[in-house]
């Protein structure tokens, strides 16, 4: 890895432009190597990335990695697969889950991370925040947007969140598991085992 690009890492886990705005305090959570094949944009890290340091560390990302067909060893390879989320830290606790990712860090640091980024072949928007920050002509529902996921492979896959209060979503959108699971999968096994 490049002295530049591990100073940008630094520079990322060090972070604390939102600091006042975080009730566990900063912990960035990103997974970054110029090698990495795939990036997964997520939305934010819940309770217990912040707890371990560890990026989808929870039950979706079992369902995730499940998705890919992978086992942690390789989904953890940072020289394989790029984690960097639209909100590094874990933003605290709103209504219904989990507040919005801050607003404050795709902007600033999305712009530095990815075009040091270069062997990027397939990049996962995972949630709303993800897919309205980086998809153009978006539909206006999550659903829509997974349904018209051709519009933008194989450089964005739009994907529900694979948390356990998706289950219902699934069961009613069998296409994406038929369909769109398949075709990341074959990316996975082309590119990264």
């Amino acid at each position: 890895m490049t002295q530049h690009f591990s100073n940008l890492l630094d520079r990322v886990r060090a972070c604390t432009i939102c600091h006042d705005h975080l009730p566990l305090g900063p912990r960035p959570i990103v997974q970054a190597n110029p090698q990495a094949r795939l990036l997964i944009i997520g939305q934010a890290p819940g309770t217990r990335v912040h707890e371990t340091g560890i990026p989808w560390n929870d039950p979706s990302g079992e369902r995730l990695r499940t998705w890919l067909d992978l086992p942690p060893d390789i989904f953890y390879d940072s020289s394989k697969i790029a984690i960097i989320p639209m909100g590094l830290c874990y933003p605290g606790k709103g209504k219904s889950g989990d507040l919005p990712p801050r607003p404050e860090c795709a902007p600033h640091w999305h712009p530095q991370l990815l075009p040091v980024l270069p062997k990027i072949g397939m990049t996962l928007l995972i949630g709303q925040y993800a897919q309205k920050h980086y998809l153009t002509d978006k539909p206006k529902t999550l659903t829509e947007t997974v349904k018209q996921w051709r519009t933008w492979a194989p450089q964005y896959l739009p994907l529900p969140h694979p948390s356990p209060r998706n289950t219902l979503w699934l069961k009613r959108n069998p296409w994406f598991e038929e369909d769109v699971v398949p075709y990341i999968r074959d990316y996975v096994h082309q590119h990264l085992k």
